[in-house]
């Protein structure tokens, strides 16, 4: 039989977490069907949540295998639910988060037409009310073999969290995250390209997910979205993901050279990292200040956009032109040029801004 666990991690999303867990345990009864030799099991740890999340787990009785803990961040969650598991696969679904009803089947069925040791799927990027908004995530396909790619330094295209499935074994080779303060956070980035050192990746093209992009009460201030808008993930804004990159990338530096005895580059190479880097600067700067920055600073950006392995000549092109559109005096003509950079919730937000204005 083909088993996988889809393992829930939780912590203050009452809000969203009862639609998670309904959604994992549409896969859990999709699966169950007369015939079926594949097996869904939902496991659910809070990790401390200190709003009505234990109440809304414990109203799913025995059909959910509860974990309450106290706080520690997600890559507890993650190192916690890698041990639990005893199934083949795992799939970790952050609770703002959901399955389609066939995502496990999909993914039990692609692990079981090669020996991979991640399957990864598309995910809708869905709003704070579940609305679909017409972008999916990533945007870009790996090739099967990333590892070789990522021992220059390349980080592949990924799926955030939720759509990322592993193969047991080969994460616990890699697993688990070293714990510290600074490690709370951002667990599935030590899965996602640990995994790629362990075996080959199968990318399917179908959206088996949704990816929820929410904003945080402080941020709703007001009409516009500001540098909110450039934020890369729900939990981190855009200064917070350059500080912590670096730190994530010599984390992992550390458990490959500890668990699989080899050494990683001194420095990564990835073109979101450098958008970012490029957002932070150039966002509310002077035209002025926009251009320095373009002539004297920006060889990491343009390195990574040029080199980029994972895109054609035709995205190249266009992430480039958007990017000399900085170069414009005109501070509308730099914002949307930065948030259509940025990320996927912007563009559509920008889109729904220009539809409703016309």
């Amino acid at each position: 039989m083909k088993d996988i666990t889809v393992v829930i991690g939780n912590y203050n999303y009452a809000r969203f977490l009862r639609e998670a867990i309904e959604s994992a345990l549409a896969n859990v009864q999709m699966n169950a069907r007369p015939g079926s030799d594949e097996c869904v099991r939902v496991l659910v740890i809070d990790d401390g949540s200190t709003d009505d999340s234990r109440t809304i787990i414990e109203s799913f009785g025995e059909r959910v295998t509860p974990v309450f803990k106290e706080n520690q961040g997600q890559s507890s969650v993650y190192n916690l639910g890698l041990a639990l598991v005893q199934t083949e696969y795992v799939l970790f679904l952050d609770s703002d988060d959901i399955l389609y009803p066939d995502a496990c089947g999909e993914v039990l069925r692609a692990f079981g037409s090669g020996n991979y040791a991640k399957v990864q799927f598309r995910l809708d990027v869905i709003s704070e009310e579940g609305v679909r908004t017409g972008v999916r995530v990533p945007h870009s396909t790996p090739p099967s073999d990333c590892a070789a790619l990522l021992r220059r330094g390349w980080l592949y295209p990924s799926p955030p969290a939720s759509g990322n499935a592993y193969r047991v074994s080969a994460l616990r080779s890699v697993f688990p995250i070293p714990m510290s303060w600074q490690h709370r956070k951002a667990a599935d980035f030590f899965a996602i390209y640990g995994i790629a050192l362990t075996g080959a990746i199968c990318a399917l093209d179908s959206t088996l997910g949704g990816y929820r992009v929410h904003r945080k009460a402080e941020d709703k201030r007001g009409d516009s979205i500001g540098q909110a808008g450039l934020s890369l993930g729900n939990c981190e804004d855009v200064s917070e993901v350059e500080r912590s990159f670096p730190w994530r990338w010599e984390t992992l530096r550390h458990m490959i050279r500890t668990r699989l005895g080899e050494d990683l580059p001194a420095h990564f190479i990835d073109f979101s990292y450098e958008k970012n880097r490029l957002c932070v600067r150039l966002y509310e700067a002077s035209t002025v200040e926009r251009w320095r920055w373009l002539m004297f600073e920006s060889r990491r950006y343009f390195a990574s956009l040029v080199g980029n392995p994972y895109w054609s000549a035709g995205k190249k092109a266009g992430a480039l032109g958007l990017t000399l559109m900085c170069l414009i005096p005109s501070r509308q003509i730099n914002h949307f040029a930065l948030r259509y950079i940025s990320n996927p919730a912007a563009r559509f937000a920008m889109r729904g801004s220009v539809a409703a204005r016309g």
